[in-house]
């Protein structure tokens, strides 16, 4: 599925904005994914709607490597319930078609 709003990845100082979609803690510094209109590279969001258990194995790699083969990047955040991808917004329905394939041959 992918949400029809253009995605960032920016560096927060103190309390990132409460609707951030996720937010990421590094020893560098803290980064939050956040929608809106924002300076910097914007990305679609896909999200996988089958259910993936966080310690199976294989469909972050089937997915990135097709991705991969296309020439498109990737960057997964797993979620409890799903694996959401965040690729370059101008190539989001590209990506998506691509996934929908790879969905309906497996």
């Amino acid at each position: 599925m992918l949400d029809a709003r253009a995605w960032f990845f920016v560096q927060v100082e103190g309390a990132p904005a409460a609707d951030a979609f996720a937010v990421i803690r590094e020893d560098e510094g803290t980064t939050a994914i956040v929608a809106g209109e924002r300076a910097g590279m914007a990305f679609g969001r896909i999200t996988l709607m089958v259910h993936s258990a966080l310690e199976g194995v294989g469909l972050t790699a089937a997915v990135s490597g097709a991705l991969a083969q296309a020439g498109i990047a990737c960057n997964v955040v797993a979620g409890y319930h799903h694996d959401h991808l965040f690729v370059p917004w101008e190539r989001r329905d590209e990506a998506l078609e691509l996934l929908q394939r790879l969905a309906q041959s497996g």
